[in-house]
């Protein structure tokens, strides 16, 4: 850091263990303060090894901040209310539901304010490193769930200058008019619901799983780079951009937006552009940028879900209805396969295992890179907060290239438009002329969906 003093060092975080790997050592490391914000926060293994990491810091005198979106902390409750018991540790809501259970009634009765979410995704230690991107906390994203859907996904790891300006993100949104001190919302903790935490979170870390997966974890090369003092990072030009945390009450104006951030910082790409959403719903506008560009003579080149794969078959819908005028465009259009050998981890287009396509980055004119929980979708843009990084990286920037050339080829369905019009798809081996995968039940309800005028919630 103090040879690169105005620049930030960057470790991508493309392993899913990796990417848990560095929160615990991060944690572990802690000396004066540990501020974390996320969309999501599962009450599964990984969840629980996490919170007792924020806990165990807590003992030793760091300074604790936890602010999680209300929307996804079913169940959580008494686990929330016992962490924040600890004079160290304090825990916000974000836009948080008065109605605690189940949450679901509070969008029967304020829909609009609700509906409205905080996506960002941050972790902070000692104003010194963070890491901010796609993941959330939880066993799928974190390469320690047996079943169901894993992510591919993209964190980065950041030291030096950035590091700073993340920090002051943070306290703008936990200073924010939507974000509640827990105590407001639910009961405090009592003395025997703490000592309860404390033996629950130490029984997961004895359990069996969660063995196995740390056994895992202290073997990887990352974790031997990192106690070694041997992890290499780059250092580059990095700012971190965020929406106004007043989206969430439609009072951020327009230029605050991370969308007109995007927009000022990028502008028009003149060679190439690489894309990678999960959630790719670009409407009307993003369908007739997009082709504009192409037509001008930018390659264009996109990765998306499947809908065997996307684990949100609304959203697919939405995406579904602009495949044909994307394709007439002469973008180039990629659909994640979902992996067949989920057991064996097999390596994902982004360098994870996984079933189902979650980073969200993309790369423009070979130099240029934006890391962070922002897809391209009208939620992202409109109704819930964003942020991100955007990194001058050409090295970076070439990774992504590279994914495109040569690993999603192999891991995904290239989409088509045949001389008479129809869509097909094809892998490496097969041509498909349905959506390769999917059930006629699956790809009816799709269509069906993709009728509805539900764009502007996806």
């Amino acid at each position: 850091m103090a040879a690169h003093p105005s620049r930030s060092g960057i470790y991508p975080l493309r392993d899913a263990r990796d990417a848990f790997a560095a929160r615990v050592l991060l944690a572990s490391h802690a000396h004066r303060t540990l501020d974390a914000q996320y969309y999501i926060w599962r009450n599964d293994v990984t969840g629980a090894l996490l919170f007792k990491a924020l806990r165990d810091a807590a003992d030793r005198g760091v300074r604790v901040r936890l602010l999680l979106d209300d929307n996804n902390t079913g169940g959580l409750d008494r686990t929330l209310a016992a962490l924040d018991a600890h004079p160290n540790l304090e825990v916000r809501l974000f836009n948080p539901f008065s109605v605690r259970r189940p949450h679901w009634i509070g969008y029967l009765t304020d829909f609009r304010r609700l509906n409205h979410r905080m996506h960002n995704k941050s972790f902070t230690v000692d104003n010194e490193v963070t890491i901010v991107g796609g993941r959330n906390v939880g066993d799928e994203y974190f390469g320690a769930a047996m079943a169901g859907v894993l992510f591919s996904d993209l964190d980065v790891m950041a030291a030096g200058a950035v590091v700073r300006d993340v920090s002051n993100e943070f306290e703008r949104y936990w200073n924010s008019a939507s974000a509640c001190p827990i105590e407001r919302v639910m009961p405090r903790a009592t003395s025997a619901e703490f000592t309860q935490l404390v033996a629950k979170l130490e029984a997961v870390e004895r359990s069996s799983e969660a063995a196995a997966y740390l056994s895992a974890i202290r073997e990887l090369p990352f974790v031997h780079r990192i106690a070694g003092g041997t992890l290499e990072m780059e250092w580059v030009p990095v700012r971190i951009i965020s929406d106004d945390p007043a989206k969430i009450l439609g009072r951020a104006a327009k230029k605050s937006l991370l969308i007109e951030k995007l927009k000022r910082i990028f502008g028009d790409p003149e060679k190439r552009i690489d894309l990678i959403s999960p959630y790719f719903v670009p409407g009307t506008t993003g369908t007739d940028l997009l082709r504009r560009w192409s037509g001008s003579g930018v390659m264009v080149n996109i990765l998306t879900n499947s809908l065997e794969a996307t684990d949100v078959a609304a959203v697919h819908a939405g995406y579904a209805k602009r495949r044909r005028a994307l394709l007439q465009g002469g973008i180039h259009l990629y659909e994640l396969r979902r992996s067949a050998r989920i057991a064996q981890r097999k390596a994902g287009p982004l360098g994870s295992s996984s079933s189902s396509l979650h980073a969200k980055t993309f790369a423009v004119d070979h130099c240029r890179v934006f890391v962070g929980s922002f897809n391209l979708d009208p939620r992202s843009a409109r109704l819930n907060t964003e942020m991100g990084f955007v990194i001058d990286s050409p090295r970076l920037a070439g990774e992504i290239e590279k994914v495109f050339e040569v690993t999603i080829p192999a891991s995904a369905y290239r989409v088509h438009l045949s001389p008479a019009g129809r869509l097909y798809w094809t892998d490496e081996t097969r041509r498909y002329r349905s959506e390769p995968g999917s059930s006629f039940a699956r790809r009816t309800a799709v269509w069906l969906s993709s009728r509805l005028p539900i764009e502007w919630l996806l």
